[in-house]
Order: structure tokens, then C-alpha cells, then sequence
């Protein structure tokens, strides 16, 4: 996320630390090379239900340049986990049984169920795929391409996690529309994002077909909205395949006005190459 190095250079891994040892502490960790993909997981404790996998991208620039984020788009499903894994649904079998299942039993028999969202950040390396982060929450901008796809009711799962009884609630079901979202982010961030500007063109943004719009760091001054932060709007598409979502998505991101925002141009674009 914000504030991330990923580097080969040694000698600016080191000027990073030196940076930030001012603060408090680094941490260093392994280099894990291959794409990301967030799962989510809710859980009663005791049974695990998967949600749809995405794809974060947290480079600020196109082409995976510039610093992380804490998120500059994303998109679900992911249609090239087929290549590694036979299909969509065999990652997520596998996940499960590997990363999420042990994990909430392991708590479950210490005595600290947890209960609730489980987010697994992982990347599918050659040597197999590894964990980087787990998150008690929904992970953003993941949840804006997850969430619309979902065709079982949201509230029955999170009672059925809250009430113990998840294991009597079949395995959520998806819809084969495609989403992708696009932040349109302030200048400057994340380093030192320009606030208080104003923000016009959402109601055309919202207008386009599939179009729906996730306000992240916006609020009213009095005289309209105004961007409060760097991640000011999430621009969300469903589409019934990829180019459809992305080409509704960018018409309406070209309609919001916020002087010297910023926003990728490649979000999803790799799927459509493939």
C-alpha cells in the first residue's frame, strides 16, 4: 500500500528506510514477483465463504510506474487465473482450503474466533501462490468490482457470519457481468494531494450507461462538492466483457472535472490483451 517501496535498486531501498526510520521502524520483506489478487472471505468463526477474486493495481502510473497507493483501480472477475489454475472457482477452492480454512480454525482453537471479513492480498508467484497482508475488512478499491457482481444477498452473509450459521448458507453466487473501477485521484498524490477543489461532472459521470459512482473524499463546502483527500472518486463499470466496461468507464471518467487530477489509463487493459 501508501508509503510501499518495490525496488531492485539497492541504493534506493536504502534512502526509502532512511526515510522513514525517522518515524518509527522498517520493515523489510521478500520480493514476490507476479500479479496480485485480493480474496475476500467471510467467516463465522468456524465456516469460510469466498467472495469473487479481483485485481488491484497500486502504482500510481500507468504500466505499474510511479510510488503505491492505496489503490488506483481494479477489476473482477480474473479470467487468467484459468491459465494457472483450471478456472476461477478451482484459486478460490484452493485458497480456501490452504490459506483461509487453517486460519480460522488455528484461531478457532486458541480460543479468538474471528468473526467477520477476512481479506487475503496474495501473489501468484512461480514457485507457487504466497500471502502478503491479511485485512479484517473489506479491501478498497477491490470491494467496488466485488460487491456489484454479487447476486446472493450481502446481508444474509454477514448474518449468517454474525448469528454462527454460515454453514448453512450456500456458497455466494456471482453474476457473469465484468466490473472495473478507475480513481480519479488529486494532484499530487499520494505524496501530498492538492485538497479543496471543487469536483463538477459527476452527475454525467453517473449517467453513463453501467456507470455508478463511489465517493471516497469528497464533502459539500456550500457551493458544492470539493475534493477533501487524494483518492477523490471511484468511476465503477459493469459491462458484459471487458472492452464494454472499460469504454463506459472512461467515457465517464472524461466527464469529471477536478483541475489536475489524475487517473490511470490501463486498468484491466492486460485482460483484454490476453
Amino acid at each position: 500500500g501508501k508509503g510501499v517501496l518495490v525496488t531492485d535498486d539497492r541504493a534506493a531501498a536504502l534512502a526509502h528506510a532512511e526515510s522513514y526510520l525517522s518515524q518509527g521502524a522498517v520493515l523489510v520483506e521478500e520480493h514476490l514477483s507476479g500479479p496480485e489478487v485480493s480474496l475476500f472471505f467471510i467467516s463465522d468463526g468456524d465456516t469460510v465463504r469466498a467472495l469473487s477474486p479481483a485485481q488491484d493495481y497500486k502504482r500510481a502510473l500507468d504500466g505499474d510506474k510511479g510510488p503505491n497507493t492505496g489503490g488506483m483501480g481494479a477489476y473482477s472477475p480474473l479470467p487468467w487465473l484459468t491459465e494457472r489454475f483450471g478456472g476461477e472457482a478451482e484459486f478460490v477452492e484452493l485458497i480456501t482450503r490452504e490459506v483461509a480454512l487453517p486460519v480460522v480454525k488455528h484461531l478457532d482453537a486458541e480460543g479468538t474466533p474471528f468473526i467477520g471479513l477476512l481479506y487475503a492480498g496474495l501473489i501468484v508467484t512461480d514457485g507457487g501462490v504466497r500471502v502478503i497482508e491479511f485485512n479484517a475488512r473489506f479491501g478498497d478499491p477491490e470491494t467496488q468490482v466485488v460487491l456489484p457482481r454479487l447476486v446472493s444477498p450481502l446481508s444474509e452473509l454477514l448474518m449468517a457470519a454474525a448469528s454462527g450459521t454460515l454453514e448453512d448458507v450456500a456458497q455466494p453466487a456471482f453474476a457473469e457481468a465484468v466490473a472495473i473501477t478507475v480513481v480519479v485521484a488529486s494532484e499530487g498524490y499520494p505524496a501530498a494531494p492538492v485538497t479543496g477543489r471543487p469536483v463538477g461532472g459527476l452527475d454525467a459521470a453517473a449517467s453513463v450507461t453501467g456507470v455508478h459512482l463511489a465517493h471516497a473524499a469528497t464533502a459539500n463546502d456550500g457551493g458544492g462538492l470539493v475534493a477533501t483527500g487524494g483518492r477523490v472518486v471511484d468511476v465503477v463499470a459493469l459491462g458484459t466483457t471487458f472492452a464494454e466496461a472499460r469504454k463506459r468507464a472512461y467515457e465517464a471518467v472524461d466527464l469529471i472535472a477536478l483541475e489536475g487530477s489524475q487517473h490511470r489509463t490501463d486498468i484491466a487493459a492486460g485482460v483484454i490483451e490476453r
